[in-house]
């Protein structure tokens, strides 16, 4: 008898490992010219935001929260419509005010989950759509933290960037349109609830530039280098960075076609090298039923493929997970280099997005404690902020072009202040706040600088 019982509850146990819901987030929602004015027609589906032509997005149902087990994967599908070139698309968690019904993607916390390029497509011929899938069991987490929960709401963004120019010629029944792709969205996790555990969230950076000829995407121009300092509010038992990156650039000796070494430090102290790029690209050759210069008549080796080729159309790009364990509280500096990067024509790019995630003991109650956004880029953007005096005992002035939202936290994560419509310079009445740390968090330019002042007296 008990080995029946035995037997029925490691049943019950696998059937539950076992046993998946499906969350469609998109269903074949039509993307149109990313140059193009915004289109108005057709309406996109019914809770469903166009921010842009290339950018969508929905907000997470309570329900569809619930449903979260602890595995988490993501499923991608795009389907061909009128751009038959290999172009970038990505998937993005945003963390939106409760009272809000829409939001400005450039001024909420946002973190990449997935990114993916799609294939050369001709709609005409099968098959017309490339699936792409994503392990994103962390994410599970965060879904189920309330500390996040409690106070925002999570909404998926699925974006894929098209141009139909191309297409408008070289593919039947493309003549005079301007729709690119159809993008599809799928969440699969298992019913088992995942463990709970205090989590920190800290969006660094999300697709920002990354060369070395253009201010701001570079510490020093002339070479390939990004550095942020984070702020952890709490220390970490175990916390790890995400990190995604693709190089782009498809001038002759451009970046897409090099292979060059990846550097990762935290705090100084080398963490991870990488190069990009598939050991082949064959097994996507299916997808890409458009002639290209890219997979050419027929197979190519291997040897051939890592000789030029930093990722395959129609392959998703790799999350890179880089596991720190425990953390202290206090500034960390995260630093990624590729000192053989040349950039020719001072065109290309290496759209960069990295989060740090982690755990902590105790119980964290506030939510901007949970969910920490304290990231300041070390670039001449937060340089051009002037903020005095510093301390300061009754005005503080906060200075500088570009700046579109100003909110003040207590060191605590309670939010003080908030101003939406800045003009160059804000002088700011500080005799009510308590003596303390204080942080401004600041949006310049579309980009989240952080700044530290104190009050005195």
């Amino acid at each position: 008898m008990k080995k029946s019982l035995l037997f029925i509850f490691y049943a019950f146990i696998a059937y539950q490992s076992n046993a998946q819901t499906k969350i469609q987030i998109f269903d074949k929602v039509l993307y149109f010219d990313g140059y193009g004015a915004k289109v108005d027609t057709p309406l996109p589906p019914v809770g469903v935001i166009r921010h842009q032509n290339y950018l969508y997005a929905r907000k997470m149902t309570d329900v569809e929260l619930s449903s979260i087990g602890s595995s988490l994967q993501m499923k991608v599908t795009v389907k061909a419509s009128c751009d038959n070139y290999d172009r970038i698309g990505n998937v993005n968690m945003a963390l939106v005010s409760k009272d809000s019904s829409t939001y400005n993607p450039k001024n909420v916390p946002r973190i990449e989950l997935g990114r993916f390029i799609t294939p050369f497509m001709n709609k005409n011929v099968m098959p017309d759509s490339v699936p792409y899938l994503f392990d994103i069991n962390n994410v599970a987490l965060l879904m189920k933290d309330t500390g996040i929960t409690n106070h925002y709401n999570i909404w998926i963004e699925l974006e894929i960037f098209g141009v139909p120019y191309a297409a408008n010629t070289q593919v039947a029944g493309c003549s005079g349109r301007n729709d690119v792709f159809f993008g599809s969205l799928v969440f699969i996790t298992n019913t088992i609830p995942p463990v709970k555990s205090n989590n920190v969230l800290i969006p660094i950076s999300i697709s920002a530039n990354f060369n070395n000829y253009q201010t701001s995407a570079t510490d020093t121009i002339g070479k390939t280098t990004r550095t942020f300092q984070v702020e952890i509010p709490t220390a970490f038992t175990d916390a790890s960075f995400y990190l995604i990156t693709s190089n782009h650039g498809s001038n002759t000796g451009g970046e897409e076609y090099n292979r060059r070494n990846h550097f990762v430090y935290v705090d100084d102290t080398f963490k991870l090298k990488y190069k990009p790029g598939r050991t082949s690209c064959e097994p996507f050759r299916k997808y890409n039923t458009q002639a290209n210069g890219i997979y050419g008549s027929g197979p190519r080796t291997s040897s051939q493929w890592q000789s030029f080729s930093n990722w395959c159309p129609g392959d998703k790009i790799d999350i890179r997970r880089i596991d720190m364990g425990s953390m202290s509280s206090g500034t960390h500096k995260f630093k990624i280099e590729v000192p053989d990067a040349v950039f020719t024509g001072g065109q290309g790019n290496f759209p960069l997005s990295v989060y740090l995630h982690g755990k902590t003991s105790g119980k964290i109650d506030n939510p901007l404690d949970t969910m920490a956004v304290i990231v300041t880029p070390v670039d001449s953007i937060s340089a051009t902020v002037k903020i005095y005096p510093n301390p300061v005992s009754d005005i503080l002035t906060i200075e500088g072009k570009g700046i579109s939202t100003v909110m003040i936290m207590d060191q605590l994560g309670r939010n003080v202040y908030n101003r939406n419509d800045f003009t160059d310079k804000l002088r700011l009445n500080c005799s009510q706040f308590p003596c303390g740390m204080y942080i401004a968090r600041l949006i310049v330019n579309g980009q989240t600088i952080y700044k530290k002042f104190v009050v005195g007296r």
